[in-house]
């Protein structure tokens, strides 16, 4: 690279560099530090250096524990439905229908909204639509409020979740698909195979970068869901929803406990880390190149 590209290069990198080194960088630095304090993150009393007696109180704490295997769950559920209805979105739309275009935007249309509002109106369809529902077809062990169910208050998470980000998983696998080559496909099928041999010997191979981008988005997005969650359970029924983000905001806001509360915050930042990175490095080995 030239020196006067170079010269270009930062001008136009500084700024956004400056600006994620105050806003993310450096809050995540001073963030350590008060994982190893006692403070209730309000008041101006001293705050007292405990070493590690906060990381030691996170694995003292069952609710902890709890919202970790409820996170778990969530992120494995999502991760499923997810991208199985956003490659199913992708394979409907790229198949030459009149209305593809017109199902592109309705499909996409749910991660418009946001996460607050998302929870909003899907709290008024598992209260009042479902319970309509359930009185007017008889099927009330179906459609009732699964919202106050723990059984089921995490799976209507879940059906939110993938309704608001299949469509957005779906823009990534057209990408994928529309760069697959037409040739190849149609090789494979003058040579006879059929719409499943294609699909699994040529095109999900192909997919495999959209694969990867997607599972990433999904698995990050998973674990860090808060908005939906407060809006929608709020945690609840009996804390059957609380996830990571929700347990480490009642911790600092809730308990006044700010430095257990950022111990929790690292760890979770480590196991988020450790997951997603795993999987990039699993599916990036499976990519092929044509």
């Amino acid at each position: 690279m030239k020196r006067k590209d170079k010269l270009w290069f930062g001008l136009f990198t500084m700024p956004l560099f400056t600006i994620f080194t105050i806003v993310v960088i450096i809050p995540f630095i001073i963030g350590i530090a008060y994982s190893f304090i006692s403070w209730d993150g309000i008041s101006a009393n001293p705050k007292v250096f405990v070493g590690l007696d906060n990381y030691v109180t996170i694995f003292q704490d069952e609710r902890f524990f709890s919202s970790a295997g409820h996170t778990l769950k969530f992120t494995l559920l999502a991760l499923i439905s997810v991208n199985l209805l956003g490659l199913t979105f992708s394979l409907l739309v790229t198949n030459g229908l009149r209305t593809s275009k017109l199902a592109r935007t309705f499909f996409f249309m749910p991660n418009l909204i946001g996460g607050l509002i998302l929870g909003y109106i899907w709290k008024f369809i598992f209260t009042d639509a479902f319970k309509f529902l359930g009185g007017k077809t008889g099927l009330e062990g179906i459609f009732f409020n699964w919202l106050i169910n723990p059984n089921f208050a995490l799976y209507a998470l879940v059906i939110v979740f993938t309704w608001q980000m299949a469509g957005y998983t779906m823009i990534i696998y057209i990408a994928g698909i529309q760069g697959i080559p037409d040739e190849l496909l149609e090789a494979a099928k003058v040579d006879g195979a059929n719409i499943w041999h294609r699909l699994t010997k040529i095109t999900f191979p192909l997919l495999m970068p959209s694969f990867t981008i997607c599972f990433f988005m999904t698995l990050s997005g998973a674990f860090k869901i808060y908005d939906v969650n407060l809006s929608l359970t709020n945690g609840g029924p009996v804390h059957s929803t609380e996830m990571f983000a929700m347990n480490i905001f009642n911790e600092i806001f809730g308990y006044g406990r700010y430095g257990v509360g950022q111990a929790k915050a690292i760890l979770f930042f480590l196991i988020v880390a450790l997951v997603t990175l795993t999987q990039v490095i699993i599916t990036k080995k499976k990519e092929v190149q044509m």
